[in-house]
């Protein structure tokens, strides 16, 4: 009985961390979902959910959820997310069909805000869990993080890498480990374990994101259609890119093994 009790308390600790991390995940969607709702505006949605976020980050920064460094790897992440935006609506990929004051080239400029919540979550998670990374090559990564990113915008044009890069991946992580503490014990995962793991629930996500009308796909605009699962894939390739953004100069060495 002590065994199962202790599992059960690791679980819900875990479930608490990574509620915790996706905080201003849950908070932007959530924003969003009301916007969506509401009567009569007195501004256009795209621009109220831009303010909206801004204020959302001010308030992760004074509380404290936020380092100037996770700040500065947010507002990469916005920006990084604003220009595959440009490049993706342009080519037809997806829609923001309302109006707006802040809209440039097709795109709101909150757009970028879905990409920070993801550097949000993972900036989290290296403080709440406490994360270590043991094997990690930074600049293999760094290369290869790029080439994802640039792929999923030539593609339009050139022949799509994504499985070749994703093989790559796997090589150049091959050995690496996470390491996070869930309560009292230490744990570890294949970076390309989380990766996948992290993919999968960006999907779930993207499912919810574009119900609520945070941006929609050629075939859900005369109504709403869950989201190909081959962006299941896509965000787990291009989770790498967030990753590396956020690991930088953090503390990389996994500390000696603990046992959970």
């Amino acid at each position: 009985m002590g065994t199962i009790t202790f599992w059960t308390k690791q679980l819900l600790r875990f479930g608490w961390l990574e509620a915790r991390c996706c905080a201003f995940a849950f908070a932007l969607v959530g924003g969003i979902a009301v916007s969506d709702r509401l009567p009569e505006l007195p501004i256009a949605r795209y621009d109220l959910v831009l303010l909206y976020g801004i204020a959302l980050a001010v308030l992760a920064r004074k509380l404290g959820w936020d380092s100037a460094r996770d700040t500065a790897v947010i507002a990469g992440c916005h920006l990084i997310g604003l220009v595959f935006e440009l490049v993706k609506v342009r080519m037809g990929s997806w829609s923001y069909p309302e109006e707006a004051l802040t809209k440039i080239g097709g795109v709101p400029l909150y757009g970028g805000f879905l990409y920070a919540a993801v550097g949000s979550y993972v900036c989290r998670a290296w403080h709440l869990f406490d994360l270590r990374v043991d094997g990690y090559r930074p600049r293999v990564m760094a290369v290869l993080a790029g080439a994802v990113y640039l792929n999923f915008f030539t593609h339009h044009w050139l022949p799509d890498l994504r499985w070749a890069l994703a093989a790559l991946l796997l090589c150049a992580t091959a050995g690496t480990w996470v390491h996070y503490r869930v309560g009292p014990s230490r744990y570890r995962m294949p970076l390309a374990l989380s990766f996948v793991l992290i993919g999968f629930f960006l999907w779930v996500a993207e499912n919810i994101a574009t119900y609520v009308g945070a941006w929609s796909y050629p075939d859900q605009l005369d109504g709403w259609q869950p989201v190909s699962a081959a962006k299941f894939g896509a965000w787990a390739l291009l989770i790498s890119v967030t990753f590396v953004l956020a690991a930088g100069e953090r503390r990389t060495a996994a500390p000696p093994p603990a046992p959970g």
